[in-house]
């Protein structure tokens, strides 16, 4: 491609993404399934203009996004909240793994796609949107809520098991022919988790003398090009790029320079993530979301049965009430950024065709409809026995 091309196919992604969100966002929906669907529209497998023919024209300016979303998400990552939280949140965020990611591996085997798709489909069901759940607790007001210390509780123990899941997957995902290969890529891929670890917990003074300066554009300079080259040196392990920028975000979050950090990837992750998520867009056919509705609609119904089934657990595991569980159920519902993750993850090992289709069409309709379902979790409360008083009491507690 001419770089006058690229240019304008890489602007017009930009806009189109942004306009398509920002139209959406007027009706209250996020924006992570408006990209995808921005994607879709301006792809090269619907009519009308294609912006980008060749999905992996994209590619790098895509990863990059991945990247910076993994890296913020390690920044933000933090052991001592969970050890602060204590033995409960731990707890109910161990059942809402248990109880979703198993019920995701068994819809998975089911479906009879193969065994390493059953595996990525366990995540895919499994893990909620991080993203999207802290964006609504903010947005519907209810960060003070009492249970929303435990939502967040859940949400943490998800990215310790996200961690673990990726680096575990990857091996599984390269195709490694004989039990001493896998053994091997595992291998290479632990020994490389447990140094960024042992880094993380002894060589934070180091990184943190490599990184800090007063000059908030070297600090970005320092921060991109360590995130990016443990990225790169993960993915030639075969660890993943994204578990390898979500160590080194987990590393500088330790430093002293971590909230400029923060402050400053903010932008670079929401221009790059959106481009990551256009790009999934454009790879997906909409025909072939309409070959697995079917899968997509049944997937949909179990991961609500799930979350209501963990999200009553953890309330009484906390001594919440029946309005508190619906709200946690409700609020940790929507599927997004790690389930692309893992479609990415599965088209580059070259499973079934039909885990990409899938995965975006369950994402988007989770994506799309959880936050609309969660804004309306108090109708829903009132539904339950005695559900009425409490529903009230709650639309009147704290607030921030």
């Amino acid at each position: 491609m001419a770089l006058g091309d690229a240019l304008i196919a890489l602007g017009g992604s930009f806009l189109a993404a942004g306009i398509i969100a920002r139209l959406g966002g007027r009706i209250g929906l996020p924006t992570i399934p408006l990209f995808m669907l921005a994607g879709i529209i301006f792809g090269p497998h619907t009519p009308g203009l294609a912006l980008v023919e060749n999905p992996a024209d994209l590619k790098v300016i895509a990863t990059l996004g991945l990247i910076f979303l993994l890296f913020y998400l390690g920044l933000e990552f933090s052991l001592d909240s969970l050890i602060a939280g204590g033995s409960r949140l731990a707890l109910a965020g161990t059942v809402y793994i248990l109880l979703n990611v198993g019920g995701g591996l068994i819809f998975g085997f089911a479906l009879g796609w193969g065994t390493r798709e059953a595996l990525v489909l366990a995540g895919v069901v499994g893990i909620s949107s991080s993203a999207i759940a802290t964006k609504l607790l903010v947005d519907l007001g209810r960060i003070g809520n009492p249970e929303s210390r435990l939502i967040l509780g859940i949400i943490v123990v998800e990215d310790i098991f996200l961690a673990l899941y990726l680096a575990v997957l990857q091996p599984v995902l390269s195709g490694a022919d004989s039990f001493a290969a896998a053994a091997l890529s595992f291998g290479k891929a632990f020994a490389f988790l447990i140094a960024l670890t042992a880094l993380a917990r002894w060589g934070t003074r180091l990184v943190d003398r490599l990184v800090t300066t007063k000059d908030d554009e070297l600090l970005v300079v320092m921060f991109t090009g360590l995130a990016i080259l443990t990225a790169g040196v993960a993915e030639e392990l075969g660890v993943s790029d994204a578990i390898g920028a979500f160590m080194i975000g987990l590393i500088l979050s330790s430093t002293k320079a971590a909230p400029r950090i923060r402050r400053l990837v903010h932008p670079l992750r929401d221009a790059f993530a959106a481009l990551f998520f256009f790009a999934f867009g454009l790879s997906i056919e909409p025909g072939d979301m309409l070959s697995v509705a079917w899968p997509v609609a049944i997937a949909v119904m179990l991961t609500l049965v799930f979350n209501v089934a963990a999200g009553a657990l953890a309330a009484r595991m906390n001594s919440f009430g029946a309005t508190q569980a619906v709200n946690i159920s409700l609020t940790v519902l929507s599927r997004g950024e790690f389930a692309l993750v893992l479609a990415t993850m599965a088209v580059a090992a070259g499973l079934d065709g039909r885990l990409a289709p899938f995965i975006a069409g369950y994402v988007l309709i989770l994506a799309l409809f959880g936050p609309l379902i969660a804004s309306r979790s108090e109708w829903f409360a009132r539904l339950l026995p005695g559900g009425r008083e409490r529903a009230e009491a709650l639309s009147t507690g704290p607030r921030s």
